[in-house]
């Protein structure tokens, strides 16, 4: 038998102790890989090359108001083609439970702009632009909530009152939209910006940010350029940025993702360096007499450490690779759910073979005490100790 099969034999005398410890340092490493391109897509920086959709917001923090006026300037650049705006409302559906995001919009520029959504029934674009209390919402949020259209939807206002002192706002549903026929995973609930903007108590004619569409991909870097220097010295100066950044900068509203991501693999990783190490130690107690035999048989100390050391490197590597390639599997399904959140998430092959480096160095790091306490075991010793 090679020494690499004795490592291997070795390894599985305790089967059911070596899956279990298996299946967490697998765990382990699903979850770094998961976690690490979560960390990737929000710290991928601003790309506005190869994108005809660019995002316009305040400077300084995205709770900050733009006025309605900027967007003839903006549209007066050249290169730009349409544009379109859209304000978080906030605001709640029977139950704070019930979140979903609110817009104020205009109805025939933002279809125009988010060309890909396919609005229905026939006519609802007509109606949503004509009649001011209308309201359109993504399929899938009809969906869940029973919607048809004719209902009379009743949000409760949490940021905006309006201007007779209330805050029930009532919209009546006129249409749904989808893309290709299916729901988004951020669905939306679109309203008229006109019946918001006359019957809200305060935040009239501004919006929480534009988004815009450019006749040549090519030029994006210069628009985005442009648009911010048009407002560089004003009271109100903006950030442009891609679609992705700016769904990557909403959802760092919920915290330091990058800070979180490290608490939470620096937790598993020490405790699997406890699991693992434990298991190591309590697996070279019981076979100390058989590391005397060996040594007996002729077995050399570099030998012997060998051994010990291979069993933690290929519990670790193992169980890393099944991580990693398990996180790559579930990668597309994945990125397909949390696209509108993180824009654009894939674990990638880097990803796999970080995690590949990284279980081999917890490998090293485990086995290393259990093997160099092997290697200076002394025969005698080990005969007495067993």
């Amino acid at each position: 038998m090679s020494l690499l099969g004795l490592v291997w034999a070795n390894l599985f005398r305790k089967r059911t102790r070596t899956v279990l410890t298996l299946l967490s340092v697998m765990i382990a490493f699903l979850l770094f890989a998961l976690l690490q391109a979560v960390s990737v897509a929000f710290d991928g920086g601003v790309e506005v090359d190869g994108t005809n959709r660019l995002v316009v917001g305040g400077k300084y923090s995205q709770i900050d108001q733009l006025p309605y006026s900027q967007k003839q300037q903006i549209l007066s650049l050249d290169g730009v083609d349409k544009i379109t705006h859209t304000s978080w409302f906030g605001g709640e559906y029977q139950d704070p439970k019930n979140f979903f995001a609110k817009f104020p919009v205009d109805p025939e520029s933002y279809f125009e702009v988010y060309s890909e959504l396919d609005l229905e029934p026939a006519g609802a674009l007509e109606r949503f632009a004509r009649e001011r209390t209308a309201a359109v919402v993504d399929i899938s949020l009809a969906q869940e909530y029973g919607w048809e259209v004719g209902d009379v939807i009743p949000i409760q206002g949490t940021i905006y009152p309006k201007n007779d002192g209330t805050r029930l706002w009532e919209f009546e549903l006129v249409g749904t939209f989808s893309e290709n026929g299916e729901g988004s995973d951020f669905p939306l609930f679109l309203f008229h910006f006109e019946y918001f903007n006359e019957a809200t108590l305060f935040g009239a004619d501004q919006v929480g940010n534009w988004t815009l569409t450019i006749d040549d991909v090519e030029r994006a870097d210069e628009i985005a350029n442009q648009i911010d220097a048009l407002f560089e010295n004003s009271s109100d100066p903006t950030r442009t940025t891609t679609e992705d950044e700016a769904n990557r900068q909403f959802a760092r509203q919920l915290g330091d993702m990058g800070f979180i991501t490290t608490m939470i693999m620096s937790a598993v990783f020490f405790t699997i360096i406890l699991l693992t190490g434990n298991t190591m130690s309590q697996a070279l107690r019981e076979r100390i007499p058989e590391l005397a035999v060996l040594k007996t048989l002729g077995f050399t100390d570099s030998t012997v450490l060998f051994l010990v050391l291979g069993e933690a490197l290929i519990l670790c590597v193992l169980g890393g690779a099944l991580g990693a390639g398990l996180a790559m599997f579930m990668g597309p399904g994945m990125s397909a759910a949390l696209e509108g959140v993180f824009g654009s998430f894939e674990v990638t092959p880097d990803i796999f073979v970080i995690a590949l480096g990284l279980s081999a160095a917890v490998g090293l790091l485990i086995g290393l005490l259990p093997a160099l306490t092997a290697q200076r075991l002394a025969i005698v010793d080990a005969f007495r100790r067993g």
